[in-house]
């Protein structure tokens, strides 16, 4: 008989997670964030992260970095094999629940032009584009791809 998949489950990153989320991040940017960064990045206590399992398995996370009430979303990034699951919508969520509890009002994030499923959810979520940055993301053999400045507020 068929065994139901488990349900993902979000909760805070730690040091723990450092070297699943720089692997995770290394193979899903063109610049991946090292194991001391990322450990740099979450002793910050002005870092709310979380993670995604499923089981044992890590999924996916969401970081950023907090100044005075906005943040900045630095990273959202899920796994392969777990895409199609919502995860990406359920650490969002969540996290975003987190920052408004934190007394974070407005939050700001830059994504890919190209990057059509992260734009999907994060207009579904309630950002807008307030602001493009030019040329900001390489391209390799191929122009640069603007970034979007997207925009959403908590309260």
């Amino acid at each position: 008989m068929f065994a139901p998949a488990r349900p993902p489950v979000v909760s805070d990153a730690t040091a723990r997670d450092v070297a699943a989320i720089a692997e995770l991040h290394a193979g899903s940017f063109r610049r991946g964030w090292s194991d001391d960064e990322i450990d740099g990045i979450l002793a910050d206590r002005n870092v709310a992260a979380h993670r995604a399992t499923v089981g044992r398995n890590f999924a996916g996370f969401i970081i950023s970095r907090i100044a005075a009430d906005e943040a900045e979303i630095l990273s959202v990034a899920v796994s392969p094999r777990f895409q199609g699951r919502a995860i990406a919508r359920m650490l969002l969520r969540h996290h975003l629940g987190r920052l408004a509890a934190l007394g974070v009002r407005t939050v700001f994030l830059e994504v890919d032009e190209g990057n059509d499923p992260a734009l999907r959810l994060y207009r579904r979520a309630g950002f807008t584009e307030v602001g493009r940055r030019a040329g900001y993301y390489p391209n390799p053999g191929g122009k640069p791809a603007a970034a979007l400045v997207l925009r959403r507020n908590l309260v």
